[in-house]
């Protein structure tokens, strides 16, 4: 039996556990959210021509950000950029990891590990990195691809101007996220009973029919994780089309949200309709991943 001394220490060891995360959570993922929300309600006035050490004051801006922000026709522009690209994006790179993970769920099937590490690796591989890579293959004049088409004399497609830019960057985030999709659903391929299987060999049916009856509309809680999760990413895209500018006149430096904060903030200076921005757009993705997640749930319900 544990002493009356003893007891104190043991309540208090779950906090102890607990505290190191949550100081980190407070110190790097609370406290610049929080000073974020704090900017973008501030505005600088300058006084006179802006020279002395009181030339230029923090003020209170109210919502004055918010309106500019949400009027702004870049801002707006951004976004039905980054709503096109995830409309091109999410499918190709969702039914390309369903396609590879029923492929390696297949009986039998040959080089199981090898091919399993084969598709997921390119997930490891950094996004800036790949973006690199990717962004050279595109570039006529140094692609080992571009020089092979034209010897043989067939003109090669335009990836880095008009509409051929979202095509270049939804490649660069299929090839590295189909990878980790594909686990996600494999893992929960590998969890149905193999019972199930079976009894449908026994009834006659084929593999596919195992696949499409079976199969996916067991995995359908991963489909929603995963779709779920792209969505978020695409919605914050930043990366891919901010290592491919220097290489492109076609891309602007406003075109997805994010690479409008980075602009306002680090080109322009102006933190303060920056951190409004990011906060819209912060917004923008929670509102839109809770009603997607509301929808599910409403369909789950009435399905049950």
């Amino acid at each position: 039996m544990a002493s009356p001394n003893t007891r104190p220490a043991r309540r208090l060891a779950p906090y102890g556990f607990l505290s190191p995360a949550v100081v980190l959570f407070a110190l790097f993922f609370a406290l610049p959210i929080g000073y974020a929300v704090y900017l973008s309600f501030r505005a600088v006035r300058v006084k006179g021509l802006g020279l002395g050490a009181h030339a230029r004051q923090e003020i209170w801006a109210g919502l004055s950000n918010y309106t500019s922000a949400i009027s702004d026709p870049e801002l707006l522009a951004g976004s039905g950029r980054t709503l096109l690209y995830g409309a091109l994006l999410v499918p190709t790179m969702l039914g390309a990891a369903l396609f590879f993970a029923l492929l390696l769920d297949v009986p039998r099937v040959r080089l199981r590990a090898f091919s399993r590490l084969a598709i997921f690796l390119p997930y490891a591989v950094p996004g800036i990195v790949a973006s690199l890579l990717w962004g050279f293959l595109y570039l006529p004049t140094v692609s080992p691809g571009y020089f092979i088409l034209d010897k043989a004399g067939i003109g090669g497609p335009d990836l880095l101007h008009g509409n051929g830019l979202f095509v270049a960057l939804a490649n660069i985030a299929v090839w590295g996220g189909t990878g980790f999709n594909m686990i996600v659903i494999y893992t929960s391929l590998r969890a149905i009973p193999a019972e199930l299987y079976e009894a449908a060999r026994l009834d006659g049916a084929s593999e596919l029919q195992i696949a499409l009856r079976i199969k996916i509309p067991m995995v359908a809680p991963s489909l929603v994780l995963t779709f779920f999760f792209s969505m978020i990413a695409t919605l914050q895209v930043f990366s891919e089309p901010m290592t491919l500018k220097p290489l492109t006149n076609s891309m602007s430096s406003t075109w997805s949200p994010l690479m409008k904060v980075y602009r306002d903030a680090f080109v322009q200076g102006d933190i303060y309709s920056a951190a409004a921005t990011s906060v819209i757009v912060a917004g923008s993705t929670l509102l839109l991943s809770f009603g997607f997640l509301k929808l599910v749930n409403k369909r789950s319900d009435g399905g049950s």
